[in-house]
């Protein structure tokens, strides 16, 4: 199934208001979203890193928590009356004119 990121705003909210009950605070949210990267942090580095699995980290895929960071980051865009479309859009266009060149002319990516 796919889906824009304005249906999952929508969607992520629905969930929220009906079976989520309400919003966490802002606030929580932030805190919650800090942990949830910190996850996926840490399955990163013992997929690509160094770090060995314990035993509890075995079971987790990347996937999950990535879906994860996803999800507390559109509830914070939904609580603060951010459009993440939009938002994404401006981004491509202020990370073209800035960067547009900037990383062809950077040795170290070549």
């Amino acid at each position: 199934m796919d889906i824009t990121i304005k249906e999952a705003q929508t969607k992520v909210d629905q969930w929220i208001k009906t079976v989520g009950v309400k919003y966490f605070s802002e606030l929580t949210n932030l805190g919650i979203l800090m942990e949830e990267v910190g996850e996926l942090s840490r399955l990163m580095v013992r997929i690509y890193g160094e770090q060995s699995f314990k035993e509890t980290d075995k079971n987790k895929k990347l996937s999950d928590e990535m879906a994860d960071v996803l999800w507390v980051l559109i509830c914070l865009a939904n609580q603060t009356g951010v459009d993440l479309t939009e938002a994404l859009q401006k981004n491509f266009h202020k990370k073209s004119l800035r960067d547009g060149e900037r990383h062809k002319k950077n040795e170290k990516l070549k």
